[in-house]
């Protein structure tokens, strides 16, 4: 993959998407306001993201209505920061993986939230490879990083792909568990950019997982850990994977962040007890207590997983696929197919009525609330109020929260 340039000269090929539309996927999702529904939305509405971006100025002064006069016009992202970025993806020895690719994590495409571009080094197909996420303690007790390892080394010699964090503790016991078997392999997502291995001791592991295993992760090159950027890392583990597992866990880790997102995707969710007079074992004993399955081997996690392995083997790609020579199309989030842009006719914006972004704007406040409550206090066709909202989130007055939720910014 060679730098790219406005042209998205350097991109991967990928089926039914020029190179040109591939860089305009990036700059789309890397400007202000965009996220990964709003992205979904203007792809399906536009038709491609060319299209999309030049929409964007329009979209946004209605989004702003009267407050827009005397605000400075919406920009996207300049095309100099994608060329750049994309350097950086080819100087890791990395590359995209566009939410309608077939080699994006399909268990990952069904979940809420999912991001619409990943940058991936290594194997994508061990996302098929019957995947689950282990998970728990940075801090770990050495007894319980022993017990990752040693389940996570089984696990991948039965044919899963063992998927964690990379962090401290049990997610590092997961990944070298897995690493030393024989079969299978272990995929880390990881909530930095592709080109920064943290926490630095993990360094060499980093690179041994992108040699043989995979490393994912949503952000451009040269992001750096920070806080925030946890919960979002663990939507995607837990939407890679069948279940996922928390070896051991304090109230409030991570940890159980990444089960409660597993078990609202309806994946299987499953602790190991502790000791109640370890504070590291109370959260996985909470998760028993509140419904987790508790599990005593690896011999019981394969057995709760087992029914997905028909979906992943061939199963899944028949209820996703389009047809046979087309991209994977997500059941729930991914738009159709986009086209190039046909250079007879300039791209044209979606329409909407001009005064909705406004009303739905005097509906909402700082308390979030379900776009379908919008649909029925405005009295609003539902497509017109997704794209009133889209508006107002360009003009930057809209938030958008997990389970389809929206309000206004500060």
């Amino acid at each position: 993959m060679s730098s790219g340039g406005s042209s998205g000269e350097g991109l991967p090929q990928e089926e039914a998407l020029t190179q040109q539309e591939a860089f305009a996927r990036i700059r789309l999702l890397r400007s202000p306001y965009i996220g990964g529904a709003t992205y979904l939305q203007l792809l399906a509405r536009c038709g491609d993201a060319t299209s999309a971006l030049a929409s964007l100025p329009d979209l946004a002064s209605r989004g702003n209505g009267a407050r827009g006069e005397g605000k400075r016009p919406y920009r996207a992202a300049s095309e100099a920061a994608i060329t750049a970025e994309i350097a950086a993806v080819k100087r890791a020895g990395a590359r995209y993986i566009f939410h309608d690719s077939a080699d994006y994590p399909p268990l990952l495409r069904q979940s809420d939230g999912a991001p619409p571009i990943l940058i991936a080094r290594g194997n994508p197909a061990l996302a098929r490879r019957l995947p689950v996420a282990m998970v728990g303690a940075r801090n770990a007790s050495a007894a319980a990083a022993r017990l990752a390892e040693g389940w996570a080394r089984e696990l991948a010699e039965a044919g899963c792909a063992v998927v964690s964090g990379l962090a401290r503790g049990i997610d590092t016991a997961a990944h070298k568990g897995a690493l030393s078997a024989a079969t299978g392999g272990t995929i880390a997502v990881i909530a930095s950019g592709i080109d920064i291995a943290y926490p630095p001791q993990n360094a060499a592991l980093h690179e041994q997982i992108a040699a043989q295993g995979l490393l994912l992760t949503e952000q451009p090159p040269g992001t750096q850990p920070v806080a925030h950027l946890f919960p979002a890392r663990n939507r995607i583990i837990a939407g890679i994977a069948c279940g996922t597992l928390v070896v051991e866990a304090a109230v409030g880790s991570g940890s159980l962040i990444t089960a409660r997102l597993a078990g609202e995707a309806g994946r299987e969710v499953m602790a190991v007890p502790g000791s109640p007079l370890d504070p590291r074992s109370r959260g996985c004993n909470a998760l028993i207590r509140d419904g987790a399955v508790l599990v005593q081997g690896p011999e019981d996690v394969l057995e709760l997983i087992a029914g997905f392995a028909a979906l992943l083997d061939g199963g899944m790609d028949a209820w996703l696929m389009v047809d046979d020579a087309a991209p994977h199309a997500a059941p729930h989030a991914a738009p159709p197919r986009p086209v190039a842009p046909s250079k007879a006719s300039p791209p044209s914006a979606p329409t909407s009525d001009e005064a909705l972004p406004l009303e739905l704007a005097a509906l909402l406040s700082m308390a979030p609330i379900g776009i379908d409550d919008l649909v029925r206090q405005s009295g609003a066709e539902a497509g017109a109020v997704q794209l009133a909202l889209v508006e107002l989130e360009l003009a930057g007055r809209l938030a958008r929260h997990p389970g389809g939720r929206v309000s206004l910014t500060g």
